[in-house]
């Protein structure tokens, strides 16, 4: 279900390079959005609600592909999970899956799916506890900067941009691969999608934004292509 969905938004993105469009989310199966995950714990996962509409809109500027201009949200027991290609997390505390949330979240990055998790400070240590639930047998693996995320679209030779100061050090992304495809991207010490909030939000200046809003279109784009 997820393959044949990810084909229609590649067939949509090819027809639709050169133009510029955004549609309404009450339109799921014309437009591509990104879900952003509902999880329990009591972390702040609602946060920075302008950050997924706004890097909407920057990727439709920047690939021609057919955007919503909202959002969705998902609790991992929802049927509706796998309508949806790419999930999105982020947050500032705690993280519990319930079983039933770990059987889904297996079954859907096996079958397809991609989870992209962004740690807003203080996430760490709960998202990497919850997530070798999903994957017992696999870890959280550094990716070099050579990887084709870093480099899809826009080039980032010295990988993940930082948009902010959170931890002393460089920023560093981590993939988990089953069967060769990376079905997990979890970014630290970068907090890139600050950077895709409202401008007044975080007040960060432009040239952060647009390279925090570059990275989120190169994760978009990797995830619909592998």
């Amino acid at each position: 279900m997820l393959k044949d969905l990810k084909i229609k938004i590649l067939i949509m993105f090819v027809i639709a390079l050169g133009t510029v469009t955004c549609v309404s989310a009450a339109e799921p199966a014309k437009a591509f959005t990104i879900a952003r995950v509902w999880y329990q714990g009591g972390g702040d996962w609602y946060n920075d609600p302008s950050v997924i509409p706004n890097l909407l809109k920057y990727i439709a500027g920047a690939t021609g592909m057919r955007v919503a201009t909202t959002e969705a949200r998902i609790k991992l027991t929802d049927e509706r999970l796998f309508s949806y290609p790419i999930l999105y997390l982020t947050g500032h505390g705690n993280i519990v899956f319930s079983e039933t949330e770990v059987r889904n979240l297996r079954k859907y990055l096996i079958h397809g799916g991609f989870l992209y998790a962004d740690d807003d400070y203080g996430m760490d240590k709960y998202f990497r506890r919850e997530i070798k639930k999903v994957f017992p047998g696999k870890k959280l693996v550094e990716l070099p900067r050579s990887h084709s995320i870093y480099h899809i679209r826009f080039n980032f030779p010295k990988g993940l941009p930082k948009t902010h100061e959170h931890y002393p050090g460089p920023p560093r992304g981590y993939g988990i691969f089953y069967n060769g495809r990376m079905v997990v991207y979890y970014t630290y010490n970068t907090n890139i999608s600050d950077g895709w909030a409202d401008p007044h939000v975080h007040n960060d200046p432009e040239p952060v934004r647009i390279q925090a809003l570059k990275m989120g279109v190169n994760i978009v784009i990797w995830a619909l292509f592998n």
